[in-house]
């Protein structure tokens, strides 16, 4: 299933995609795509009520998309996670996971406008592989158990302010928590409709010329472990997000790139998850 939330920040409705580019109200099941439906079996429900025909049809024409989770409790970030984004940087390989937390109000919608910090000089994209949690997960026994408590994964912009994030403090959040830095979308695709997370292609453009061309089977660490790991530091909670890391062509990797602007327009897509597009704007 394709889950989507659609109309005004704050106003959202919760809908449903279907293969057939219909989109059906998911109100008769819930209020919202948010920690109670993931924690209640939402998922399940919701495909009993594809099944049977209730749900009516609308037409999304006109309609912002916003994210298609509903206020998550936190997004937890996995950085230099792939070797390549690593070795631009001019970063060691970890040999454990980099994790660090960005504020979850910095999640919007895939084309909503995102701003630009006011005195930043280096706002930057990245493309990313984003895991939403369906059930909580702690301490989990082993990777093999990551799959239990994924509800589905979406495209995900880590925007990033990298003099705030690498220079005005030892830890990164300065430079990942500016409001809008985390657009998230199109849609929540549930795990059977991504047989393998780790061969999903992933492009991003920079007015209209392509940065990033990766793929998430370079990534060091894969979404099972992260999960799993995860869970053995916190509890991840039903609506949680984790952003799994980027691959090569960031700005901060590439000489004489110039960073983002006023005016700039993004585009992101990740094969079966969609596309995202954003322009920027000074805050």
């Amino acid at each position: 299933m394709k889950l989507m939330r659609l109309g005004e920040p704050g106003a959202e409705r919760p809908a449903l995609l279907l293969p057939d580019g219909r989109v059906l109200d998911a109100a008769p099941v819930t209020s919202d795509f948010d920690r109670r439906f993931f924690a209640d079996g939402g998922l399940e429900l919701l495909r009993g009520a594809v099944e049977g025909g209730v749900l009516p049809e609308i037409d999304p024409a006109g309609l912002r998309i916003g994210p298609p989770v509903a206020g998550p409790g936190k997004v937890v970030c996995v950085g230099l996670n792939y070797r390549d984004h690593a070795a631009e940087t001019g970063a060691t390989i970890p040999a454990r996971p980099v994790v660090f937390m960005k504020d979850p109000s910095t999640v919007v919608g895939p084309h909503d406008q995102v701003l630009i910090p006011r005195k930043s000089t280096h706002t930057d994209w990245e493309v990313e592989l984003a895991v939403v949690i369906g059930s909580t997960a702690r301490y989990l026994d082993s990777p093999e158990r990551a799959s239990e408590v994924i509800a589905g994964y979406a495209i995900s912009n880590d925007v990033s302010e990298r003099e705030f994030q690498l220079d005005f403090s030892s830890q990164w959040d300065l430079g990942k928590s500016c409001e809008t830095f985390n657009p998230l979308g199109p849609w929540l695709v549930t795990t059977d409709e991504v047989p393998d997370p780790q061969a999903l292609g992933m492009r991003l453009s920079v007015n209209g010329r392509l940065r990033q061309d990766g793929n998430t089977k370079n990534m060091i660490f894969d979404v099972p472990y992260l999960v799993w790991y995860l869970s053995q530091h916190m509890v991840l909670n039903p609506g949680d997000v984790i952003n799994t890391g980027t691959p090569a062509g960031v700005a901060l990797g590439l000489p004489d790139t110039p960073y983002l602007r006023a005016g700039d327009t993004v585009d992101l897509a990740i094969d079966g998850l969609g596309r995202q597009s954003q322009t920027f704007a000074p805050a």
